[in-house]
């Protein structure tokens, strides 16, 4: 038994208006909310789907926004997705995410190839940058974003965020706390993060009365749980073992949290810990983890509406928008959580 595919025709008749009329409602331009809903209805009635490759072809439009990150399994580029499709769903966009590798060559092909008319537009968050990327991102005949490094001077759009101030955030927290040894976990330091966390560090540590042998630095393979695991375990062997660690992210904070707990220490009491991005697995790991917040879902939510801006004035000049950091106190510093 064969089924016959439900046609334009087909809908037109069965919600009582013309071809066109039904052309415009299904493809949402110059329609009534009312007309919408009723050509929608009568094509789910039929099982009728609208062609959108061919849609496609037709308009030079894909309705699709790529979200490029290095490690789509990182909290942060949740929440920053949640953002960017917050906004651009409205608009009838799609938000397709893609994973660009951890390099700057890696991410210069995946730009390169997703300018051949796959999406309207690109949000990428770079780990690495070279001139190579650079030069893709501004040559790119769809509208792109960058959520990290300010690039506006290279004629790029961007949102970015002081994160060496949060990290002075976190420094300056801790030694409010009357801590005396305070050890810093980061991550590669040839990535944006890691250099740009490195010289907040060193700027909060030397404003500080540390002394240099109360202050340790270690450095993880990757920004994430198992390394920050890893790397935590070696900060905090021996007698002079730091009473305090600022981490460059959540989930290096996270790993140094289970580090302390397998070694036997009480935290806050024997060690405090502080993170970077205030994730949602930061807020319901235990202890809760002090963190700074670098508005990852309203760094997103402002790229999307820099996309659609660019998408509508493609001329326009590039826009750099920056975030303040926020410290939020948690139990992983101060019983009892806020202060």
């Amino acid at each position: 038994m064969t089924s016959t595919r439900a046609t334009l025709q087909q809908v037109a008749e069965r919600a009582g208006v013309s071809l066109a009329s039904t052309s415009r409602a299904l493809h949402g331009s110059g329609a009534s909310k009312a007309m919408v809903e009723r050509v929608r209805a009568a094509a789910a009635e039929l099982g009728y789907n609208v062609d959108a490759i061919g849609r496609s072809l037709r308009m030079g439009k894909t309705s699709q926004i790529a979200f490029a990150v290095a490690d789509i399994g990182n909290p942060v580029y949740v929440e920053m997705m949640r953002g960017i499709h917050e906004v651009l769903a409205p608009h009838g966009y799609r938000v397709v995410v893609m994973t660009t590798g951890d390099t700057a060559a890696s991410t210069a092909e995946l730009v390169r190839s997703l300018s051949g008319g796959f999406v309207d537009g690109v949000v990428v968050v770079p780990l690495r940058t070279d001139d190579e990327l650079i030069d893709e991102l501004r040559q790119a005949p769809v509208p792109v974003v960058v959520i990290g490094r300010a690039m506006s001077d290279r004629g790029i759009s961007s949102v970015s965020v002081d994160s060496s101030a949060g990290i002075g955030e976190a420094v300056r927290h801790v030694h409010s706390l009357g801590r005396q040894r305070i050890g810093f976990l980061n991550g590669p330091l040839d990535t944006t993060p890691g250099s740009s966390r490195q010289r907040g560090f060193d700027a909060a540590v030397g404003a500080r009365d540390f002394s240099a042998e109360r202050v340790a630095v270690e450095v993880a393979d990757d920004f994430t749980v198992a390394a920050g695991f890893e790397a935590g375990r070696r900060l905090l062997a021996g007698a002079d073992r730091p009473d305090a660690v600022v981490a460059a992210n959540d989930l290096l904070a996270i790993g140094v949290l289970r580090a302390a707990r397998e070694l036997g220490l009480s935290t806050p009491r024997d060690l405090v810990v502080t993170g970077m991005d205030d994730t949602e697995l930061g807020q319901v790991y235990l202890p809760r983890l002090t963190s700074v917040s670098l508005g990852s879902a309203e760094r997103g939510r402002t790229a999307a509406r820099l996309v659609l801006e660019l998408a509508d004035a493609p001329d326009a000049p590039a826009q750099q928008v920056v975030f303040e950091p926020e410290l939020i106190v948690r139990e992983s510093t101060v019983d009892g959580g806020a202060r």
